[in-house]
Order: C-alpha cells, then sequence, then structure tokens
C-alpha cells in the first residue's frame, strides 16, 4: 500500500509494541493490539506509530536489536486468540487449567519474556499439530495458502527456518558451536537436517505465516494510521543470516561505537562486522532485501545507526587498536550513499537516525539527499554561541524528525529536573515555549509541571519538521524508561503503558492527552 508519510505535515508517537497490551493479550502487547492503539491515535489526530524492531529475538534475549533473523517476525507477537486453530477450539476458554493459571500470573506480573514465550510456544505447537492434521495432510485451502506463503516468501524464509530449527534441535546453542558440516552449511548434512527435522521446519514457516497474516490484518484495521519500523543496523553472529551468510561478515571483530554521551568509554555492541568489499561485490543483495522486507512490513522505516553505514566503528576481539571501516572519508561518503539509496529503491519512506558523533560531511550527505534526520529538541543547540542558545524548533528544516527524544533517551520529565538553572532558563527563550507559558501565567523554570510540558510539547508540534514523532511517555509527562543504553537488565525493553490499549478511551488521563494531541494537531496542520 502507498505511504502517504511523505506528504505533508504529519504526528505521531513512538511506542514499542510490547509496550501496549490490551485486555486480551498474554503478558506483553501483540500484533493484534495494533488496531486499538492505532484506533486511539486516530482519535487524538495522530497519523503515525512508530515502533520498535519486532525481528525475532535471539533466545534468552529481550533487546529488540538482539536478532535471531533480519526478516523473521518474532512469534511472540502472535495474538493466540486470532490463531485460526486456536479459535476453533474454543481460545482462551478452552485452555487446560495449568496453563489458564500461568496465563494470568502473567497478565499480573511485569513482563517476563521467557514466560511469555514458553506459554505461547506451547499452545502454538498445539495449534500446529491441529493444523498439520485438519488442513496440511487434506491439502485444504488453508494448507493452499500456507503453500502459497512459503513461495512467496522462500527467499528468506527457507535459510531462516532451517536455521531455527537447528537451533532448537541444538538447544539453542550459537551456531558457531554446532558440528562443523552444520557451520560450514555443507549441501549433505543441511539437506539430511532439512529431512530430519522437516515437521520442525515446517512449524518455524507456520508460525512465520500465521504473524504475516495478523500484520496483513493490523496493517489493514491501523489506517489511516500508518506504521514505521526500525531497521537495525545488524544482526546477532548467532542468526540466521550469519549463518547463511558467513563471507559477508568478519567475525573477529565486533561492531560498536566511539566515546560518547552515552558511554565514556564507548561501546562494544558484540556485533559482527560487515565485509563491504563483499557486499558490493553481490551488489548489496542481503541489504536489498532486507529493504525489501522491511517495506513489506510498513510504510517507512528508522535506519538505526544510520553512520555505521558510512563507517563503521570496530573493535577487534584480539584486543588490537579499533578502526573504521571504510577508513577513508570519500570511501565512506560513497558507501553511505549507496547504501541509503538501495533502501529508499524499497519504496518505504526512510527516515535516519543521525544522533551521537555523526561527522558533519554524513549530515551534508542526508542534506544533500534529502533524507531526513533528527531534530531532538534537548540537543539542538547552537553550542558555539554565547549562552548555547536553544535552535527555535520553527526553524527546523522541513526534511527533518522533530522529537523531544528517543527509546534510549531519558524522559523529557527526568531530563528538566536534572537540567540546570541556566539550561532551563536557555529553553524558556525558545519563542513557543515563552508564548505559552505568559499565556498560562507560568514562569516556572525548577519544577516540572504541566504548563512546562505542554510548552514544550507545543513547541515541537509547530515545528518545521514536516514529520513529529514523541515518545509516548513524554507526551504524558511520565519518568519511566524503557531502555538504559549500555546496560543489560531485567528492567530493560519491559515498560508497559499503565492501561489496556483497549481502555484507553475509558481512562481520564488518556482522554485529556488525546484532546491535547489533537488540538495542537488541528492547530499546526499536521495530519
Amino acid at each position: 500500500m502507498p505511504s502517504r508519510l511523505a506528504a505533508g505535515r504529519r504526528a505521531g508517537l513512538m511506542i514499542p509494541l510490547f509496550s501496549f497490551p490490551s485486555r486480551q493479550s498474554w503478558g506483553l502487547g501483540e500484533i493484534g493490539d495494533i488496531a486499538p492503539m492505532a484506533a486511539w491515535l486516530a482519535s487524538a489526530g495522530q497519523d503515525v506509530l512508530q515502533l520498535l524492531p519486532l525481528n525475532e529475538m535471539a533466545p534468552g534475549q529481550q533487546s529488540p536489536y538482539s536478532a535471531i533473523s533480519a526478516m523473521a517476525i518474532d512469534p511472540l507477537y502472535i495474538t493466540i486468540s486470532h490463531v485460526e486453530e486456536v479459535a476453533r477450539a474454543g481460545g482462551d476458554a478452552a485452555l487446560s487449567a495449568p496453563r489458564r493459571q500461568r496465563l494470568n500470573a502473567i497478565r499480573a506480573a511485569d513482563l517476563d519474556y521467557r514466560r511469555v514465550r514458553e506459554l505461547k510456544d506451547e499452545v502454538l505447537r498445539a495449534a500446529f499439530d491441529r493444523f498439520l492434521a485438519d488442513e496440511w495432510r487434506r491439502h485444504t485451502r488453508r494448507a493452499e495458502e500456507l503453500r502459497v506463503f512459503l513461495a512467496e516468501q522462500a527467499w528468506w524464509l527457507e535459510d531462516y527456518a532451517v536455521f531455527r530449527a537447528l537451533h532448537a534441535e541444538a538447544g539453542e546453542q550459537p551456531w558457531t558451536c554446532w558440528p562443523g558440516p552444520l557451520q560450514r552449511r555443507e549441501p549433505g548434512a543441511v539437506l539430511e537436517a532439512r529431512t530430519r527435522l522437516a515437521d520442525e521446519i515446517l512449524y518455524r514457516q507456520y508460525l512465520q505465516w500465521v504473524a504475516d497474516t495478523q500484520w496483513r490484518d493490523a496493517r489493514r484495521s491501523a489506517e489511516p494510521v500508518e506504521l514505521i519500523g526500525d531497521l537495525p543496523f545488524v544482526v546477532d553472529v548467532d542468526s540466521a543470516d550469519v549463518w547463511a551468510r558467513q563471507e559477508e561478515f568478519r567475525l573477529d571483530a565486533a561492531v560498536g561505537v566511539p566515546p560518547d554521551a552515552f558511554s565514556a568509554e564507548g561501546q562494544d555492541w558484540g556485533l559482527p562486522l560487515y565485509r563491504w568489499d563483499v557486499l558490493a561485490r553481490t551488489d548489496f543483495r542481503w541489504l536489498r532485501e532486507r529493504a525489501r522486507r522491511n517495506a513489506q512490513l510498513y510504510a517507512g522505516f528508522r535506519i538505526d545507526h544510520l553512520v555505521g553505514f558510512y563507517r563503521t566503528y570496530a573493535r577487534p576481539r584480539d584486543g588490537s587498536p579499533a578502526f573504521f571501516s571504510p577508513a577513508a572519508e570519500p570511501d565512506q561518503t560513497k558507501l553511505g550513499e549507496a547504501v541509503i539509496t538501495i533502501f529508499r529503491q524499497s519504496g518505504a519512506h526512510v527516515l535516519a537516525e543521525d544522533l551521537g558523533l555523526v561527522p558533519d560531511f554524513v549530515r551534508a550527505s542526508l542534506a544533500r539527499m534529502a533524507v531526513p534526520g533528527y531534530r531532538v529538541l534537548r540537543w539542538e543547540r547552537d553550542w558555539h554561541a554565547a549562552g548555547q542558545p536553544f535552535r527555535d524548533p520553527a526553524r527546523y528544516p522541513a526534511v527533518s524528525l522533530a522529537t523531544s527524544g528517543t527509546h534510549d533517551t531519558e524522559p523529557m520529565a527526568v531530563w528538566w529536573e536534572k537540567a540546570t538553572a541556566d539550561e532551563r532558563r536557555a529553553v524558556m527563550e525558545i519563542p513557543k515555549v515563552r508564548e505559552v507559558l505568559r499565556e498560562r501565567r507560568d514562569a516556572a523554570t525548577s519544577a516540572y509541571t504541566d504548563d512546562v510540558r505542554d510548552a514544550l510539547l507545543e513547541a515541537l508540534f509547530a515545528a518545521g519538521s514536516d514529520l513529529l514523532v514523541l515518545p509516548v511517555g513524554d507526551v504524558f509527562g511520565w519518568c519511566d524508561r524503557i531502555n538504559e543504553p549500555g546496560t543489560v537488565g531485567s528492567r530493560n525493553w519491559t515498560y508497559r503503558l499503565p492501561w489496556p490499549s483497549d481502555e484507553l478511551d475509558r481512562q481520564p488521563e488518556a482522554v485529556a492527552c488525546r484532546d491535547r494531541l489533537r488540538a495542537w494537531s488541528e492547530r499546526y496542520q499536521r495530519g
């Protein structure tokens, strides 16, 4: 379906899918919850819902940026009650007493990925067994629909399903620990595995078919709200993609970032390093396929860690000095612009996450190519001018995305409370902020009042940027974080809204927020 993201001024919210479960969900937001969330956004005058990656996460992981596949939707997000085999068997009501008890406990507790995944896998395997008996072996209409899906998506699905079946057989051990012939993908060993694990391979394909079917329904039901996805820079070493394309990656070095505002020592992400020369010889086939897959799923997508596609910061695993790949600026510019062109050729609207230590030549390149980069209010300052004044959002370029923060930043309320008095006073000099607070007779520069929140948000709605996407917590003024960069803990990536997504219209705080957002969208002609 054609995207309207590049046409006119638009606004929306960034909300991870796991963060907005409905009353029917199994412990986290699911594909079926997109419809009620989109309905609430539409009533608030918003026409964009930005999500974090939905790629299948590595076993035991809960970061959406820790992917075992660049293509597969994580079955964790399947809405169980919408699976036809489950519905025919009686839905949630037909669960055994022990499973019903586990489901109730999952719904009542904080998000626990392991428990949700285990219960869903049990129920989905039972559904698959029914599908095999009632549909697949009888060559029914549904069996034919799955065969069509397998044929259409074979370009990524076959390698993924074989890898996933082998991974499960190996007790979820990384492929680098498998027997040598399977590590090396020797044809005879892979063929034998396809025969031995035929049912498990078909199960993995069935899950992707179910997820894809639900996703297509969700996109249709979300209209007129459009979905923006997130294309991670790369995937885990232990992924279907690296296993299938070993020659395209260096495993003796890990991707990271130099020291920046988030980390004084930089970060080592442990992710494999692209062999850019090898990818170029294939005409960047894998990146083209990733763009194609994202365009199937979303109206647009954000290129995560955009600077890495110009120059990748690599840390050799033997401790030798870190380096950039490519090394020379002309080669970096050529590479970055080639990759962006590939992503845009998918037909999806492309956004660039150009935050952190991004060289001037990268931003100049984005401007030449008219690719929207980020304008985060708290970081948009004239750093070399006296007093380091904030840039007026009204002067942000039209080809940009305005926002108050990202999934990695502290919420706007926390930033304000930590800011110095000088920084707060500088914010108050932003014309729209000053105007709104004067109208409300609130000149406070310390406490984060509702008036201060609304003045900052209205300044962003009035921004020159054609696209405005705000983190959901910031439009309410909450202090909860989605992620703490550079840390690994049970609280990261577990944030959920305080109310079910299908009850937002009955929550006074959400209704008030909806009305504010709609008024600002109308006032500043967004949507």
